[in-house]
């Protein structure tokens, strides 16, 4: 079959040269779709979406509003007010002031800022719209609120997929929300959309739908579906792909706050190029996209969405001109006939506060005053008959707390002692404030600080996560007045649960060839950390091929214990290989006492963990020690 100039197109004639003779099929690769990552989290900063528009070369822009704490704000702003529970950030900040040239540019808008009211987001998008005089269609998917079904959950039993708890008391629960796919997004596009509002869609669902949308990819086209939903989790969490939280940040150029956006060129095979507009500031390379390809994930050979499980672990990483880096490698596995579903619930209350010290022994005063503080407010429950804290924590920030068995033995001279408290009514939580507060004048000298208001106590929104059957989802896509469908699961055969793949093999034994020295891990990797609920991601990039052994004997469980083990009374360490990217996956279960949404740490999401790790010492081969260069 001969293409011609003036009949059916090139595509469709080497497709059904393609089908014809070999009966495989051919993806879309003559064009180029380019999305922008324009918000990684609700408050991230505003200037994303005009710095992506003025590059005046995007063709759709995304925006990931949440996570699992944002889900419990919103869903306590709702029970306040029916009107609200999204991200008004959204329209304050990214739509409205940049409405007049997203029209004129064409760009599609994506978002998951609906939150648990997208059809008030919607709403409030249509309205802008028509003060502006403008005529951009505006889509809404709803149906991942679960809500209302929390009885039939209920009785169904539930155990939580991770720690086995049982289903929470439905009379605490804030919201239940399945995490949806990416072909509903898709849907609305073919629809005409040009904005798309989504509820609880999982983050990479932003990229992954238009993608789908561009190049025709059905839902057993696996390993294009797992390169489109990498694009979207390099995206998701925006200028961490560009020098963001980057291990090596000094080499990062310009400002912090003018941090140039990241945008994936994808192509239809599912390969893509992470690039940034040209001029801005940030760094992309092959750390800063290997960083953000190892954050936040559990097994690389696993990681489970809506539409595709992925594998991750032979992804290839090439710099392929300044600040321009080629993803290849992404592979597919059909994804379960379940959704993801969570579940957030009032567990009592938590409050903490602040205090610095300074001077000599800074350190013995502050856990002094943290522990009169405790033992009179524990008193003072008892005198009122009311039930214990349920869980205190203290924490002497600037004493090297956080390095456990590795912390240094200098004396600190300024420190902040943080002291906070669980209990199951705001009345107890409180008590504990005013007893703190009034040990002001009674503490050892050196107690300073500069507060405003005192804190209130605000309800823990514990989570819990369980899987809904897609059957029992209920989407529907939406399009002001004019168009109302439900959106039916397809019926490719997926599995019941997901197949995970047998681990690769470990790197070889290291081998010396000269003296072996003890160094920082930061010497020999990059490192990022992050959090799943109440388990700790921490992925490890080797700089040099060659130094990934000596990473793997060095980072053993006895090691991981003794720089973590101070976090984890309970749980379980595991390490995953990547061979495609020479880097380690390590996962702590257990070690956020419950995670952001209701811990007492510091850090209750782990985002320092890696930093941990880095400090820490590894032996390797000295001759492996060039300049930490790429």
């Amino acid at each position: 079959m001969m293409w011609k100039p003036g009949g059916e197109s090139l595509r469709q004639c080497l497709r059904h040269t393609c089908n014809a003779e070999r009966n495989i099929r051919l993806p879309e690769v003559t064009n180029v779709l380019r999305i922008g990552g324009a918000c990684g989290y609700w408050g991230d900063a505003a200037q994303a979406t005009p710095q992506l528009l003025a590059a005046g070369n995007v063709d759709v822009l995304v925006y990931d509003y949440l996570a699992e704490i944002t889900m419990a704000i919103l869903a306590r702003a709702r029970a306040r007010d029916p009107k609200a529970g999204y991200a008004g950030d959204f329209l304050s900040d990214a739509l409205v002031p940049n409405l007049k040239r997203i029209a004129e540019q064409g760009v599609k808008i994506i978002t998951n800022a609906g939150g648990v009211n997208p059809l008030a987001c919607a709403a409030a998008a249509e309205a802008a719209i028509k003060r502006a005089g403008l005529s951009l269609r505006v889509a809404v998917i709803t149906g991942d609120d679960l809500l209302a079904q929390a009885p039939n959950l209920a009785r169904r039993g539930p155990r939580d997929m991770f720690s086995e708890a049982p289903f929470p008391p439905v009379e605490a629960i804030a919201s239940i929300n399945a995490y949806t796919g990416a072909f509903p997004i898709a849907a609305a596009l073919e629809e005409g959309a040009d904005i798309v509002i989504t509820g609880r869609c999982v983050d990479s669902a932003l990229t992954l739908g238009p993608a789908i949308h561009r190049f025709g990819w059905r839902p057993q086209d696996l390993n294009w579906l797992a390169g489109g939903s990498l694009a979207g989790h390099v995206l998701e969490c925006g200028v961490q792909a560009t020098g963001g939280n980057f291990t090596d940040w000094e080499l990062v150029e310009g400002d912090i706050e003018t941090l140039g956006y990241p945008i994936a060129e994808l192509s239809g095979d599912g390969s893509f190029v992470v690039t940034k507009p040209e001029g801005s500031g940030g760094l992309v390379n092959r750390g800063t996209v290997g960083e953000q390809i190892l954050y936040e994930i559990a097994n690389p050979q696993a990681y489970v969405l809506p539409d595709v499980v992925c594998d991750f672990s032979e992804v290839k990483l090439e710099e392929v001109g300044p600040d321009r880096v080629r993803v290849t490698g992404a592979k597919g596995a059909p994804p379960s006939d379940h959704f993801k579903t969570c579940v957030t619930w009032i567990d009592g209350f938590r409050t903490g506060q602040y205090f610095t010290f300074y001077g000599a022994e800074a350190e013995r005063k502050a856990e002094r005053f943290a522990e009169a503080a405790l033992v009179k407010a524990t008193a003072q429950l008892e005198a009122r008959d009311m039930a214990p804290f349920s869980q205190t924590s203290v924490e002497i920030l600037g004493s090297e707390a956080q390095f456990g068995l590795l912390r240094g033995s200098e004396a600190a001279r300024e420190v902040v002692a943080k002291i906070a408290v669980r209990h199951p009514e705001a009345a107890g939580a409180m008590s504990f404030l005013k007893v703190v507060n009034g040990l002001g004048l009674a503490a050892p000298p050196g107690l300073s600080g500069f507060a405003g208001t005192r804190p209130q106590p605000s309800p823990v929104l514990a989570l819990f996560s369980c899987l809904t059957p897609k059957s029992e989802v209920p989407l529907t896509l939406r399009i002001g007045a004019t168009l109302e469908r439900k959106l039916v699961e397809t019926k490719t055969a997926f599995p019941a649960e997901v197949k995970v793949p047998k681990p690769h093999q470990p790197p070889r034994e290291p081998l010396s060839r000269g003296p072996v020295v003890s160094v920082p891990l930061s010497r020999l990797a990059y490192g990022r950390s992050g959090d799943k609920g109440d388990m700790v991601n921490i992925g490890v990039m080797a700089r040099r091929p060659e130094q990934l052994p000596w990473i793997w004997a060095g980072l053993s469980e006895a090691h991981l214990e003794r720089v973590f083990g101070h976090f984890m009374e309970k749980g379980q360490i595991r390490r995953y290989y990547l061979p495609g990217m020479n880097a380690i996956n390590i996962t702590l279960s257990g070690a956020l006492e419950g995670g952001g949404t209701s811990s007492l740490r510091n850090d209750p999401q782990g985002k320092g963990f890696a930093q941990l790790l880095l400090a820490a010492p590894i032996m390797v081969d000295w001759s492996l020690l060039g300049s930490g260069g790429q």
